[in-house]
């Protein structure tokens, strides 16, 4: 019987087929959905800021994408005995509007920037996205198929 795990904010869960990962709540943070095909196996992080650099306090690291993506992606390769991921990406809305155009208040933009990078550097490919706009997301992630599920309030689903 399936399970539906569920991930909060700064938070990431790996689990396998036939459960299903979900996170609610993707408003700037970004959610990675990142999965072992042979194994069935997944991982689903919710993160919410870009980089730890100017952070003292670091004991909740997968808040932030420098330091949860090398994480959990080495725990899912270890785990799945897989090296080749699969990753698909939903979030990072502007969900406010500034009269400043600084980069510094597009925490949105930048969270999907430093995703970019992290998985580049991992050398993983996103296979889909649905990533900036002005609202909010939901991600549910199928496990046997890879399917993953995008809802934004009054709006159509999409599938990555």
């Amino acid at each position: 019987m399936s399970e539906q795990i569920k991930v909060g904010i700064s938070d990431y869960k790996l689990t396998t087929a036939p459960n299903q990962l979900v996170t609610i709540g993707l408003g700037s943070c970004v959610g990675i959905a990142l999965y072992a095909p042979k194994a069935k196996m997944g991982a689903l992080s919710h993160i919410m800021l870009p980089d730890s650099t100017s952070f003292s306090d670091k004991s909740n690291w997968p808040k932030f994408a420098d330091l949860a993506l090398p994480k959990i992606v080495d725990e899912l390769r270890e785990t799945a005995k897989e090296e080749k991921l699969l990753v698909k990406i939903a979030g990072g809305a502007s969900m406010f509007t500034f009269s400043s155009e600084s980069s510094i208040l597009q925490i949105g933009q930048r969270n999907i920037e430093a995703v970019r990078t992290c998985l580049d550097d991992l050398d993983l490919t996103i296979l889909s996205e649905h990533v900036g706009g002005k609202m909010g997301r939901s991600m549910f992630v199928d496990l046997d198929t890879f399917d993953v599920k995008v809802r934004m309030v009054n709006r159509e689903e999409f599938v990555l």
